[in-house]
């Protein structure tokens, strides 16, 4: 069964190597991009998150992530303690926020 699957795929490859349809394409010439950091990441996963880098879109949690972590820096230079709650009450609101996405695309992939 393997070894028939595998002579399908080399065939597919030689007729669309014939037809032209393997020139041209993006990236070609160039050596291939170092993943060596998602060897030991679900592969799904991985081609995922590289589909939608390659799209420009982040996963919700990621853009969350970023606002938390400038959240987190300006809250450490702020001294006024009204100031201060105020934006504690905007980590935790951003550290939900994060959590829940995080947590909503856990279940997801499951």
């Amino acid at each position: 069964m393997i070894r028939s699957f595998r002579n399908l795929i080399e065939r597919q490859i030689l007729k669309a190597k014939s037809e032209g349809q393997l020139e041209g394409l993006h990236g070609e010439g160039k050596p291939l991009p170092d993943r060596s950091s998602e060897a030991m990441s679900d592969p799904a996963l991985a081609a995922g998150h590289r589909i939608m880098a390659q799209a420009g879109v982040l996963p919700e949690e990621f853009e969350i992530k970023k606002k938390l972590d400038l959240a987190r820096a300006e809250y450490a230079d702020l001294t006024d303690p009204t100031e201060r709650k105020s934006a504690m009450a905007h980590i935790a609101d951003l550290e939900m926020r994060y959590n829940m996405a995080r947590d909503a695309r856990r279940s997801f992939m499951k």
